[in-house]
């Protein structure tokens, strides 16, 4: 599937307006084609994750494996991500209608709300965190490994 990826993405190259909203398409289905597959893969194994999660990891190995490549699906994640308001539109509707649960039970569900986002923050933080010190941990050995090379 990558590899048709990349020959249609490079088959519509950059051709204006048109070539854009074809890149965007076809990339956007594409995330789509591999939401779809693993939401059947996680129904037919029973899995206790959504297929969005198996989703997001599988795209997750093939782009650390280079079976895909980034510029491949780069253009439809940034139109998806750009517009990712408009997919919680029907959940606030749906919520709208339960105006009696969140009289009685609102501060709840408030309070998970912020406490759900700060755990969040808190991971990604510690994640950025330790990404970051590994990137430095890298560059230095790197940099030890040049000097080396360049004395011998």
């Amino acid at each position: 599937m990558s590899f048709l990826i990349a020959v249609l993405s490079n088959a519509i190259g950059s051709q204006g307006a048109i070539g854009r909203f074809m890149r965007i398409a076809l990339q956007s289905a594409a995330l789509a084609a591999i939401w779809f597959v693993a939401d059947i893969v996680a129904r037919k194994l029973a899995l206790p994750v959504p297929g969005g999660v198996v989703g997001l990891l599988a795209l997750l190995a093939l782009l650390f494996c280079g079976g895909v490549a980034p510029r491949w699906v780069k253009a439809g994640a940034d139109w998806l991500l750009a517009d990712m308001l408009l997919f919680f539109i029907p959940a606030a509707v749906a919520a709208v209608q339960y105006g009696g649960l969140f009289m009685e039970d609102g501060w709840r569900l408030a309070l998970v709300v912020v406490g759900g986002t700060l755990m969040v923050m808190i991971a990604v933080a510690f994640a950025v965190d330790r990404a970051a010190r590994f990137e430095r941990r890298l560059a230095v050995r790197r940099a030890v490994i040049a000097r080396h090379a360049a004395r011998a």
